[in-house]
Parts: structure tokens; C-alpha cells; sequence
């Protein structure tokens, strides 16, 4: 059995020492820094592309039967979907990681998403869609890995700086896939000089939308094929993990090397047991908090801009969700590269992550007062500043990310256990992600179905979870863990 050494369930034990916190930040390896970010972008491409037109497909496919109120239920289904598949295998592919590298499991989840957007892009079923998101979210296990390796690559010196551009990826996603998924949607209807006598565009309105962030994934593919660096020094083969007599073989050779690699216990991957410790149950149960109300958030407001005014949305069409989203996309990056580091370094880890957390408050509030103001004055400058208003403060939310970042990798009990690590974490987060939007997204149509308190019932859910997951949050230690065989 794997010796497990004290030191790697000491929660308290602090991530720097005095000594540390003198210690300059050592240089940031931008060349693999800067793959990542561009391999990282293809997931937010290919998850936000979808947004701005998922209410309009549920309609035009005639999945609802013409009831607007049970247009929530199927877009939270669709949404939810890839994440529950995800959470299936995330931590396998995580797992597997530690054993064959990061490489080979990048570039399968790349590929899968390639072919899962194409496959939507030509789906004209509700069913054919949700079978493209499910083959999504079960091919991609790259958010777990690519966080392994950004933690492989840097330092305590560095990784909130490092921690602090990760969000350009997904706030370029964030930013391009709604401008790409709410413009070329219907293009043929957008832009009938170019696509107007295309029978193809008319035949699968949403692909041109779809092939764009799949061309992209294939060209990531590409990319980290010929440049991405392995960070797992002991990777093995697919052959040997298949085969085991293979990897048998190949131990032994390693064996008779004139240059042997000797790896001790602290150096090899832990059990999945080993890993059920306070402290990585601690950091992995507050990202699912963070991610249910993330999620939960990010799955209404779209919704919300689309369901009627009278309804109690906005009643706005799909461009023009594109651009809000879009917008917060932009400001989230700008804010994240130019602020997050400073504001880690300033007021700490656990502070950050707790007032992220209570940013969501007024976020949720917020729903039900544009609706209002709607209803009193229609859609005019008081209600574009609410919207905006609630942009800016959910702005918070995002900072919290590159906290429990740094938190789940000082969990790790060792460095050859983080893609496992990853892995338990996102395998939590992917199963609240596959419950936030579909359970959000629900009850939110059965708030107007029913009047369910005016219909702002789900609001009410939304904030008395956000509370919840504040308590969570308390469990944190102030200081964050160390593991000196790390």
C-alpha cells in the first residue's frame, strides 16, 4: 500500500513560509503558457457558440409544441447534458493523464470536440442535438488536465500571475462565441446576398455557427500536436496502458538503461482513496459550490433575455444576447489580466473567493428589477444600465476561479497525483454543471408557468443557494495548503 507522508494532510500548514513571501516570482514559461491559453480557448468557443440560438432551436424544432413556457426545460436539458456526460469521465481522463501524459488526453479532448460541433452544427432534431452535446462532454476531459499542467509548469512565486491570464481564454470564448453563434446563425436569412440560394444553409441554419468553433478545435489539435511539451516525466504509452505485458516489457528495459529512472512513492500517483482527504474534499466541494452558481447564473440570464417581457424576460433576440454576452466576455478578460493578481496579493486568497462569492447577491436581484423596469418603461437606457450594472457585478464571480484554483492544486497530495486531483474536483463541478442549468433553467419556466411568487420563485432558490455555498466557503483554510514533497 502507498505510503502517504504527514505532510500531505496537514491542512494547515501554510503555502508560504516568511521565508517564501521574499523569494522574486520566477519567470513565467509564456512559449507552453501561450499553447495552453490558445488550446484552452476551444472549450468556452464551442460551450458559448450555442447560447444565443439554443431558446430558437428549441422553438423551431417543435420540441415545446408552441408552449413558451417549456422552452426552459429543453435548453436546460441541452446545457446540462454535456456536463453530466463530462462528469462520467472527467476523472478518468484525469486519471489517465497521470499515467500517459497530458498530451495524448488533450488531444483526444480537442478532437472530440471538433466532431461533436460539427454534429450539432447538423443537427435538425432536439434528440440529434443533445446526442452532440453528450459526445462532447464525454470526450473532453481537457479542463482538469490543462490546470495539471499549468501547475506543473509554474510555482507558488507564480501562479497567480499565471492564474490571472487563464481567463483570457475563456473570456475571448466567452467574447467570440456569442458574436459568431448570435451573427451566422439563420445565415441564409442574416445574409441573403451570400447564402440566400444555399439550400445547405437553409437545410441546417446553425452550422456555419457550429463549423467555426470546430475548425478552431481542429486547428488547436493541430497546434498541440507539433508544439505542446509533455509535463509528466514517468508518461507511458496507450500501448502499455492497454497491454499491460507491454508495459511489463518496457518497465524492464527501463530497468537495463544505462541511465535508470528510479521514481519513489512520493513521486507516484495515489490511489483514488489516498486522494478522499480533508483537504482536497474541502477545496473540490467549494469549486462545485462556485460552479452551481456560476452556472446556474450563466444558464437563466440568456433565457431571461429571451422570454417575453410580459412573461417576465426582456424579450430580446439572439444578436443581441450575443453582444451582452460578448461584452461581459470582454470586461471579464481586461478586469482578470489587469486586477486579479493584485487583488489575490492584496487581500488573500479566501477573502477574494468569499466576496466573489457574495458578488452574486445582487446579480440575482437584479433579474426580477429589469423585468420590472421593463414592464414600466420598456426596453431604454434605465434598463441597459441594469444590465450593465449586473455585468459588473458578476465580475466577482469570476474572480473566485483563479482562488480555488490555486486551492486544488496546493490539495494535491503529491505532484503525480494533480491530473487525479483535477479530476475529483471537475468530476464534482461537471455534476453540479449538469444539474445547475437544467434544475435553474426549470424552474424558471415553472415560476411563469405557475406564478410561483410572481414568478421570481427561482431567484429566490438562486440566492438562498449562493448563501449556502458561502457557508462552504467559510470551511477554507486562511492560509493555503503545503505540501513540501510538492
Amino acid at each position: 500500500m502507498t505510503h502517504i507522508p504527514e505532510t500531505a494532510v496537514d491542512e494547515e500548514t501554510p503555502l508560504l513560509t516568511r521565508d517564501q513571501h521574499k523569494k522574486q516570482p520566477s519567470p513565467i514559461p509564456w512559449a507552453q503558457i501561450s499553447i495552453l491559453l490558445v488550446l484552452q480557448l476551444a472549450e468556452p468557443l464551442t460551450s458559448q457558440v450555442v447560447y444565443p440560438f439554443a431558446p430558437e432551436f428549441v422553438r423551431k424544432v417543435g420540441i415545446t409544441h408552441g408552449d413558451e413556457a417549456r422552452v426552459g426545460y429543453y435548453v436546460g436539458l441541452m446545457q446540462s447534458i454535456f456536463f453530466a456526460t463530462q462528469a462520467i469521465t472527467v476523472f478518468h481522463w484525469s486519471r489517465i493523464s497521470d499515467t500517459v501524459g497530458r498530451r495524448p488526453v488533450i488531444l483526444t479532448g480537442l478532437f472530440g470536440l471538433c466532431i461533436s460541433m460539427y454534429s450539432f452544427g447538423l443537427s435538425t432534431t432536439y434528440w440529434g442535438a443533445v446526442f452532440s452535446r453528450s459526445l462532447n462532454g464525454a470526450l473532453n476531459g481537457n479542463i482538469g488536465v490543462v490546470k495539471s499542467m499549468v501547475a506543473e509548469i509554474t510555482d507558488s512565486t507564480n501562479l497567480a500571475q499565471v492564474y490571472a491570464y487563464m481567463p483570457i481564454s475563456w473570456a475571448t470564448g466567452g467574447t467570440l462565441g456569442p458574436i459568431i453563434g448570435g451573427t451566422l446563425s439563420r445565415p441564409a436569412e442574416r445574409f441573403p446576398d451570400t447564402f440566400g440560394d444555399s439550400a445547405f444553409m437553409k437545410k441546417y441554419p446553425y452550422f456555419l455557427a457550429c463549423a467555426v468553433p470546430a475548425t478552431f478545435s481542429a486547428i488547436a489539435w493541430l497546434i498541440t500536436f507539433v508544439f505542446l511539451k509533455e509535463t509528466v516525466p514517468t508518461a507511458v504509452s496507450f500501448r502499455s496502458l492497454l497491454f499491460p505485458q507491454a508495459r511489463t516489457k518496457e518497465h524492464s528495459l527501463d530497468e537495463n538503461a544505462s541511465s535508470p529512472l528510479h521514481i519513489d512513492d512520493a513521486e507516484k500517483p495515489y490511489p483514488l482513496r489516498a486522494l478522499l482527504v480533508p483537504r482536497v474534499l474541502v477545496a473540490a466541494i467549494n469549486y462545485a459550490g462556485l460552479s452551481l452558481v456560476d452556472i446556474a447564473y450563466r444558464a437563466v440570464q440568456p433565457l431571461f433575455f429571451s422570454t417575453p417581457i410580459s412573461l417576465g424576460g426582456l424579450g430580446l433576440p439572439p444578436p443581441t444576447i450575443g453582444k451582452i454576452l460578448s461584452f461581459f466576455g470582454i470586461l471579464n478578460g481586461i478586469f482578470q489580466v489587469f486586477f486579479f493578481a493584485r487583488i489575490h496579493d492584496r487581500w488573500g486568497t479566501k477573502n477574494v473567493f468569499i466576496a466573489g462569492l457574495f458578488s452574486a447577491i445582487p446579480v440575482f436581484l437584479l433579474f426580477p428589477v429589469m423585468n420590472d423596469l421593463a414592464k414600466e418603461r420598456g426596453i431604454d437606457v434605465v434598463v441597459w444600465t441594469v444590465v450593465a450594472l449586473q455585468i459588473v457585478c458578476s465580475l466577482g464571480l469570476s474572480l473566485c476561479y483563479g482562488c480555488i484554483f490555486i486551492y486544488i492544486a496546493a490539495s494535491s497530495p503529491n505532484k503525480a497525483s494533480l491530473g487525479a486531483t483535477n479530476g475529483l474536483a471537475q468530476l464534482m463541478v461537471s455534476v453540479m454543471r449538469a444539474l445547475g442549468p437544467a434544475a435553474a433553467n426549470s424552474l424558471f419556466s415553472l415560476s411563469i408557468q405557475h406564478n410561483l411568487l410572481g414568478g421570481r420563485l427561482v431567484y429566490i432558490v438562486l440566492l438562498v443557494m449562493t448563501i449556502g455555498s458561502i457557508g462552504v466557503g467559510a470551511m477554507l483554510p486562511r492560509q493555503v495548503w503545503h505540501d513540501t514533497k510538492r
